[in-house]
């Protein structure tokens, strides 16, 4: 047998399996398409770890509380890559959330977990970075916590290499067949084939975790999944050492604008791809919509021509006929018992990347369990 486990995917997720598994001993071999770790969806998050405050609104409380004891152990453990952050909520006339309802859901963060929150004197708005204070009822503060999500990403696979595990990047799975025992898996690097034995096989590819499926043997019935875009733009300017959590006004969504190397980060948005995961691109109609929400709050405008990069990526949600914003971000770790030495990630959150890694070697077949 060459390994315990493979890996495919070198995401947060796959990073963080083949951390935790090489911790416990196995030995991990991780397969990456591209030529480094998290240049996929992984690159392209909103860069926060955080609990999602606004999954209180759809009654994700154990998924909150997860997120939040994840952050403080990230804040313990990279603390050059993980820093808590005020985050500022401006609550206007028009903002379809009251202050009372804002500063519940606030109390119920700090009670799972959050560092506490306080309502900002009036006489602090004017240092607010610009903020429109025509019509503005309250602003609150609360903390979370922002990383460079490709850094962390790197970090982790690069500690798993240290206890023992294998990268090959620029690496194409080909296909795996399976028994009771291990699975053949067969791969490309090089121009050339090249296969190997391993007891399991973790796929880790985000929004190509189906189409991994398909060449798995016997066959894996997939669950269902919606793909859903999240754009991000760049504008110059400086917030300091501030995020703003902003309502949009077309639809009510959050929408962050934070620092992000010198300059001004907004995002996300939450529009339904189809194609091919490689190919995501930002849309000039979320471009608008995100440029229209930062201009609807601060007296700074910014038009197209301010954009300086803007850059999109993937999640991985259940099927479903709700709105993307009302759907769980529960991971979901999926398993056929006709074929149990294959697990799939679905979804899962950059935050709690670590409790993820667990789940998934708590669910390897009981002879492997160490």
């Amino acid at each position: 047998m060459d390994y315990d486990l493979t890996v495919i995917g070198a995401g947060i997720h796959g990073a963080a399996v083949a951390h935790e598994a090489a911790v416990n001993g196995y030995r991990v071999l991780v397969l990456e398409q591209y030529a480094e770790a998290a240049l996929g969806t992984s690159s392209k998050s909103s860069k926060l770890i955080h609990g999602g405050l606004r999954y209180l609104e759809s009654a994700q409380f154990k998924l909150v509380r997860e997120c939040l004891q994840e952050r403080k152990h990230l804040l313990k453990e990279q603390p050059d890559l993980v820093s808590l952050t005020p985050f500022y909520i401006p609550v206007y006339r028009q903002t379809s959330r009251s202050p009372w309802l804002i500063a519940s859901g606030l109390s119920l963060y700090t009670l799972l977990g959050g560092k506490g929150f306080r309502l900002l004197r009036k006489s602090e708005w004017p240092k607010m970075n610009g903020l429109r204070t025509s019509d503005l009822r309250a602003i609150f503060r609360y903390w979370d916590a922002r990383t460079d999500d490709k850094r962390l990403t790197e970090r982790i696979i690069s500690e798993a290499v240290s206890r023992g595990a294998e990268v090959h990047y620029n690496t194409v799975f080909q296909s795996a067949r399976c028994n009771s025992n291990a699975c053949t898996v067969t791969f490309a690097k090089n121009g050339m084939e090249h296969s190997l034995t391993s007891r399991a096989l973790i796929n880790a590819t985000g929004p190509w975790v189906n189409e991994v499926l398909k060449d798995v043997t016997p066959v894996i019935k997939p669950l269902g999944m919606d793909l859903v875009q999240g754009t991000h733009i760049i504008v110059p300017g400086t917030l300091g050492n501030r995020v703003y959590y902003l309502e949009a006004p077309q639809d009510q969504r959050a929408v962050f604008a934070m620092p992000w190397k010198d300059q001004i980060m907004i995002g996300t948005t939450e529009t339904a791809y189809r194609g091919d995961p490689a190919h995501v691109h930002p849309l000039e109609s979320e471009i608008s919509y995100l440029l229209e929400t930062w201009n609807h709050h601060f007296e700074k405008i910014f038009n197209r021509e301010d954009v300086i990069d803007s850059f999109a990526g993937l999640r991985v949600l259940p099927s479903s006929e709700s709105s993307a914003f009302k759907r769980s971000r529960e991971t979901r770790i999926h398993q056929d018992l006709s074929n149990p030495n294959v697990l799939s990630i679905y979804g899962g959150k950059l935050t709690s990347h670590r409790n993820t890694a667990k789940h998934v070697l708590s669910r390897l077949p009981a002879a492997m369990r160490r």
